[in-house]
């Protein structure tokens, strides 16, 4: 039997950023795929990042992760979305060219140190006293190991559905895992039925871009990645168009032919990523829905249709296509189509993504019903890192709701579970004003660094950008003369200040930006992202100091630990529905056990007063 330290299952973003991290801290690794050709695939938009995404993607990257290098090197468009709101919404997303992020990241894992790559079916896991010992495959091989990560994305006894028409398969036709799936099911794992769906695409010489409006890419925006020293590619061209009542009317006439509401899909959809046909009934009242019409790639004829999602007919898709402005001629070159897959229930799941019932064993991305190719990332990097420590016998990594987006989104998970296809947002985030993306690395690198994944490089850069703030905050007190701010003030309608003025407070006023200090001293035009990072925090101080105090209060329940074991049978005062819900998700901390559906105040206090007599009540009788 072979022998690896760690087994990663899947190589989506969720499996390469566990496989990277599993061999960049030594482990031996083997990556097992159903395709090569899929590694790094963006089945879906050919984007990364996004609102809240793009947050995901640069803690991604400040752990020491791969999406962030590999998104910047592949980008042929970048866009700051929500730039008109306050910064703490700022997402950035980049249009990538799809092969060649594949290529690189294909590339980057083949010459990865102490990691295998293998194309391969994992049929079954070996599991030997609660505790996973290895993998078989299709071919009837094994291979042992003492840690798996299972990140099969939505090719469980996957089928993509058109119409009548449906195949078992994954996503774009690739082979699906047949038995996986069953065998979790079988061990006793909680499984369940998701869906999920893409658009048409279409030839890029049969759109007529006159009808459409242009969407260029934004200037002066940092990268994902800290390590990105070049300047990023951004000249490609987005399109903006619209559906109208025709296109509409044509849906409605045929919602019979719809698999969604004829009975033939009976998986739960997103309710953040609709299909056109969801769209159109949930939203009556809307005569029209906006379709971003995107390229695929810099040598790709393919455009991506955003917004069009369907499953409906493929004579139905070409009638409703050729209704929008702009793509009445257009020639579809793949249809949309849905899919559904098996995934489990994430409450099953610890707060490190280690399953509650098998020692060693995780799971990452879209299995834990999750969507989109940044939430499973982020969920790929804790994973790996925490069979990494767990290898080395060594405290997991739990990142907390005020810590990071990934926080949010694993905590979501496991603790209140999800009925749909889970999709990160910003309203997500209590503290989202402390979470933003410029600051991702400040938040993250450290902890990154501490479980061995930051190398000696990126933690230079980031010690360098401390030191470079540092000496920003000491510059910004420099006082400047009302004659020096004279022509910016005015400029701005700003009142003149007679004794002059710091370069703190001038970022301190509403009116006033970093762009009015560079106009008054162009010294500080080499520090602009820096800058901007540094006038938001002046900017919202009090907010920020608010959220800080409410995370202390959060912190302090975080500490008082309730015990894995915790018999709650035996805690008098517990309702019985509280009960029932902290049996199954154990959790860590009583902050945790307050975010439970079900859970109220009611009943962490009975928690409290557990924990102070350190015993349940009557517990010396029994």
């Amino acid at each position: 039997m072979k022998y690896y330290e760690g087994i990663v299952i899947g190589g989506g973003h969720a499996g390469i950023e566990s496989a990277f991290a599993l061999a960049k801290k030594g482990h031996k690794t083997l990556l097992i795929s159903l395709t090569l050709n899929a590694l790094g695939f963006m089945p879906c938009n050919p984007n990364i990042g996004g609102t809240a995404k793009g947050h995901i993607v640069r803690e991604i990257d400040a752990l020491g992760g791969q999406m962030g290098i590999v998104a910047d090197m592949a980008t042929i468009q970048t866009r700051m979305l929500n730039a008109g709101n306050g910064a703490a919404v700022h997402s950035l997303r980049n249009q990538v060219d799809k092969d060649k992020y594949h290529r690189i990241m294909k590339h980057r894992l083949e010459t990865q140190e102490n990691l295998d790559i293998l194309e391969g079916e994992v049929t079954e896991l070996i599991i030997e006293n609660g505790a996973v010992k290895g993998v078989r495959t299709a071919l009837g091989d094994e291979y042992a190991c003492k840690t798996v990560v299972i990140a099969s994305g939505v090719y469980l006894e996957s089928r993509i559905i058109i119409g009548n028409y449906s195949k078992d398969c994954g996503p774009c036709g690739y082979q699906n895992a047949t038995k996986l799936g069953n065998f979790l099911a079988e061990y006793g794992f909680p499984m369940r039925r998701f869906k999920t769906g893409t658009p048409m695409r279409v030839l890029r010489s049969s759109v007529d871009f006159s009808k459409m409006t242009e969407q260029k890419g934004d200037e002066g925006i940092y990268p994902f990645s800290e390590m990105t020293d070049r300047k990023i590619k951004n000249d490609a061209l987005c399109y903006l168009t619209y559906t109208n009542p025709e296109t509409h009317r044509i849906i409605l006439n045929n919602l019979d032919r719809s698999p969604l509401y004829n009975g033939t899909i009976t998986s739960t959809g997103p309710r953040y990523c609709p299909s056109i046909e969801t769209k159109v009934v949930r939203f009556a009242d809307k005569d029209r829905h906006q379709i971003f019409v995107e390229p695929e790639g810099e040598n790709n004829e393919e455009m991506y249709i955003q917004g069009l999602s369907t499953s409906l007919p493929f004579d139905v898709q070409e009638k409703m296509l050729h209704t929008v402005a702009g793509l009445e001629n257009a020639k579809i070159m793949r249809y949309g189509y849905a899919i559904e897959y098996d995934c489990m229930d994430p409450k099953a799941l610890l707060p490190t993504l280690r399953t509650k019932d098998v020692e060693g064993l995780y799971l990452a991305g879209q299995i834990n019903g999750s969507s989109g190719y940044e939430e499973a990332g982020g969920q790929g990097i804790i994973a790996g890192i925490n069979a990494a420590l767990y290898l080395e016998n060594r405290e997991e990594l739990v990142l907390t709701r005020d810590s990071s987006y990934i926080g949010v989104l694993i905590d979501d998970l496991v603790t209140k579970g999800t009925e749909e296809p889970y999709r990160m947002m910003t309203s997500r985030a209590e503290y989202r004003l402390q979470l933003r993306q410029d600051n991702a690395d400040m938040r993250l690198t450290e902890i990154g660094r501490r479980v061995g994944l930051v190398d000696d490089e990126r933690y230079a850069r980031f010690l360098k950008k401390k030191e470079d703030k540092s000496e920003l905050l000491k510059r910004l007190k420099k006082h400047y003369t009302a004659e020096e701010c004279r022509k910016a003030f005015e400029k701005r309608n700003e009142p003149v200040p007679k004794n002059g003025i710091s370069g703190e407070d001038i970022l301190r006023r509403t009116t006033l930006d970093a762009d009015t200090l560079i106009e008054i001293d162009s010294g500080f035009i080499s520090d602009g992202f820096l800058l901007r990072q540094v006038e938001t925090e002046i900017k919202y101080a009090g907010y920020l100091n608010k959220q800080e105090q409410a995370i202390k209060e959060m912190r302090k329940m975080e500490k008082r630990v309730l015990a894995p074991d915790t018999d709650y049978d035996k805690i008098e005062g517990l309702r019985n529905e509280a009960r029932e819900k902290l049996k199954e998700i154990r959790p860590l901390n009583l902050a945790q056990a307050s975010r439970i559906s079900g859970v109220n105040p009611a009943d962490i206090i009975v928690l409290m007063i557990y924990l102070e007599n350190g015993k349940p009540k009557n517990c010396d009788k029994e």
